[in-house]
């Protein structure tokens, strides 16, 4: 099966020849692991056997798209965020917002004027439309754009004191992630549209559930409508402890969700699956924080082989991701281990990555 048929069918929970992977590095193990097999860090998730291909053209693409060298180094992005290098990620250190009045914030101005380049960096991802399953990350869509313009806290005393100025802005933030959707689906061969809002902590929502259905359901269904109507699948990425809300996002339209976040209250990945499998498919649940860095080889193997079986039960719908990137500690057996409980194996592993360097040298011919 190519890529596309493997995912597609994962999807539809019909038969794969193995289940589909989308796994993302910590930047330190892609460029650990490109060297390791003579490709850039860049090329690592294909080689590893990663089945989906996609691209961030809203603000993640200024958190993760742009990198720095240094520790300390820093950009300004074209939301007037300004991002600095700590450790091996970027992180919003100045917030373009936090101090503006009610008047400065309803005059903000989102950047419509850079569209078409967030929107370029789907252009090296579309090539490879033909064999590999191809998304567009629209994220983050409402409150997590909000918080990145306001501050967090600023962000929480605007849903206290001025609901109506909150209420205005929060729909904005979609209006730009309802617009690169838009124009992403009518100039992209997509099989999904990826939405995200990081609204909850390890340990629960950081809103009601109930401000949550008020102030930020309806617009994020606005931004699922978008691929909905193209008819594609849509997926959605939330960090944290969500289950208070999932059935809410079965409602809108949600049909896969990122990332089961492991050790958190209410997101064992076996639970979710009996309560929620028929109507959702699911990417995620590796332990990325214990086993998968710290078990040995064969613990590894063990609990990525159990965790496969179980969220492939009763005919698919799942996709195998850690709980975020494979972290540097990680010990090269083990993410050999990882995928060869996913069936791929080492020597394929490594005849991807000669084909990589292959074509890049007929490239550069």
């Amino acid at each position: 099966m190519t890529s596309k048929e493997r995912v597609l069918a994962a999807l539809r929970r019909q038969p794969v020849d193995r289940v589909p992977i989308f796994l993302w590095y910590h930047p330190e193990t892609a460029l650990r692991l490109g060297r390791l097999l003579g490709i850039p860090p860049s090329r690592v998730g294909e080689a590893m056997g990663n089945d989906v291909l996609q691209a961030w053209v809203n603000n993640n693409y200024a958190m993760e798209g742009i990198t720095h060298e240094n520790e300390g180094d820093w950009h300004v992005d074209f939301w007037g965020i300004r991002w600095v290098k700590r450790g091996a990620f970027n992180q919003a250190e100045g917030y373009p917002l936090a101090k503006a009045t009610a008047e400065e914030v309803r005059e903000y101005v989102f950047p419509l004027a850079h569209c078409e380049e967030l929107l370029a960096q789907m252009e090296s991802v579309v090539s490879q439309a033909e064999a590999s399953f191809i998304g567009c990350d629209v994220s983050p869509c409402v409150f997590e754009m909000y918080c990145r313009l306001r501050g967090m806290e600023r962000a929480f005393l605007d849903l206290a004191e001025d609901q109506e100025l909150a209420e205005s802005l929060l729909a904005r933030c979609a209006d730009f992630a309802v617009l690169l959707a838009e124009q992403a689906c009518d100039r992209f061969p997509l099989d999904w549209l990826w939405t995200g809002d990081d609204v909850a902590s390890h340990r629960g929502l950081m809103l009601s559930p109930t401000t949550w259905r008020r102030l930020v359901k309806p617009h994020l269904q606005r931004v699922i409508a978008v691929g909905k109507a193209q008819g594609l699948w849509v997926a959605y990425h939330c960090c944290g402890a969500l289950r208070e809300i999932i059935p809410d996002l079965i409602e809108i339209g949600v049909d896969v969700l990122n990332p089961i976040q492991h050790g958190c209250p209410g997101m064992e990945a076996d639970k979710l699956k009996e309560d929620f499998g028929r109507e959702l498919a699911f990417m995620g649940g590796l332990d990325n924080l214990h086993t998968i860095p710290y078990g040995t080889p064969e613990e590894v193997y063990r609990s990525t082989r159990a965790l496969i079986e179980s969220m492939s039960r009763d005919g698919g719908g799942y996709i195998l991701a850690a709980s975020h990137t494979i972290p540097p500690e990680t010990p090269e057996e083990n993410i050999f281990a990882l995928l060869a409980a996913a069936n791929v194996s080492r020597e394929e592993i490594f005849d991807r990555a000669s084909d990589i360097r292959a074509r890049s040298r007929q490239r550069t011919q």
